[in-house]
Order: C-alpha cells, then structure tokens, then sequence
C-alpha cells in the first residue's frame, strides 16, 4: 500500500465554505459591470474556477481589462468578509491536526488567494499544520494546470509517488492526473460523485469524516513517520 508523506487539499468546498462572502463579491462585482446579478446557486457552481475565468463563464465576456476589474471589484466586498466569516466543514481541523499528528507533510492549493487562506487557517489555529499554502497570485497558471502541484512538491522536495492530492472538483481531479499523483475527492460541494468517474480518483469521500477514513491507511502513525 502506498505511504503519502505529504498531503494537499483544496480549500473552498474541501476544507473550508466562503459560500456568503463569494456571492456577495460576485453581485457586487457583476452590478458594478452592468451585468445581471447571479443567484447564489449560479454562483456556487463556479466556486474553484478561478474568479476571472467564472465570470467570463456566466457573462461570456473575455475581454481582459472587464475580467481584472471584476476582480478587484470581488475582492472589495469579499476579501475582508471571506477573513471572517469562512467556516471549516466538519473534520476539517481535526482531520489536518490527526494527519499532521502522524507526521505528514500538509499544504493547501487553492485558487484562493494564500493571504487569505493562511489568515483563516491561522484564525482555526491550523497554521502552524501547513508546510506550503499556494494561491492565486503564487502561481502563473490556474487548475487544471498541474503548476500548483507539481509548485507544492518542488517545494516540499516530495515525489510524485508520495504525494495526495484532495479536492472537491474536477479541476483537482484533472489538475492531480496532470500532475501524476493520487487524487481522493470530497462531495462537500456542488459536483456529483459520478462526475469523477472519467478520472483516476482513488475514493470519493462523501465528507470528510469519511475522507480521513479513506487517507488513514496510507500514512504511517507518528512513532513511524516518513519524515
């Protein structure tokens, strides 16, 4: 069975829910461009795509200077909401302290940006659990590209073989298989299990009670950990 040294997760509808701060941003966002205010559930199905590349998917506007400015509008009304108010999904802290417990190597790619993740983390008291954080701003191309992964290990001087990767879309699905290493999904967001079916998922988690189930026997106890 093979032993991970490092895990990395997603963050938004993996570990953590900004579901509030997000729609608020992106209505913001959208009003200020005169474009139709999104509903919610809209919203929350383009929560992992990074923030340009949603609102060319539910405006169809590619036009680069219009994708930039939705950005800073977004992060006017989010940035400092998302600091405060993002809630971890059940398991999630316990999950992170278990694994870090066994001396596994933790680190989180998200296309949030890392500020803004380290600063939740820190306010969890998980911090001090995460050897790498890469965002937004830390990376030049966005999942599906493997360049956060393939960033992580570099880094973390990992392996391919020894690393996991863990999210809830299939752009961290895609984004795993692209990079080489194993991938595990989580449905604490809006993709079904059986969208994960073309990928190469290793288990499909229906939250993360179960997710830590399903990583457990592949990390060794702390007396015996691959440091």
């Amino acid at each position: 069975m093979r032993q991970y040294r490092a895990i990395c997760f997603d963050f938004d509808y993996t570990l953590g829910d900004s579901t509030d701060s997000i729609v608020a941003g992106f209505q913001y966002g959208f009003a200020k461009l005169g474009h139709p205010i999104p509903d919610r559930e809209t919203v929350r199905g383009t929560i992992g795509y990074l923030l340009e590349d949603a609102y060319t998917l539910l405006t169809g506007d590619e036009d680069g200077d219009r994708r930039a400015q939705f950005r800073a509008y977004f992060l006017e009304v989010a940035k400092p909401r998302q600091r405060e108010e993002t809630t971890l999904f059940p398991g999630a802290a316990e999950l992170l302290r278990e694994l870090h417990s066994r001396g596994v190597r933790l680190g989180i790619v998200s296309t949030k940006s890392g500020d803004t993740i380290a600063y939740i983390m820190d306010r969890y008291g998980l911090g001090d659990c995460l050897e790498v954080i890469l965002g937004s701003y830390d990376v030049t191309c966005h999942k599906p590209h493997p360049e956060g992964l393939l960033t992580a290990m570099e880094r973390m001087g990992i392996p391919p073989e020894a690393f996991l990767y863990c999210g809830d879309t299939v752009l961290d699905a895609e984004a795993a298989q692209r990079a080489g290493v194993d991938f595990m999904a989580v449905l604490n967001g809006t993709t079904p299990a059986e969208d994960f079916l073309p990928w190469p998922c290793l288990y499909t988690a229906r939250d993360l009670k179960e997710l830590g189930e399903a990583i457990r026997p592949h990390t060794a106890q702390p007396d015996a950990a691959l440091l």
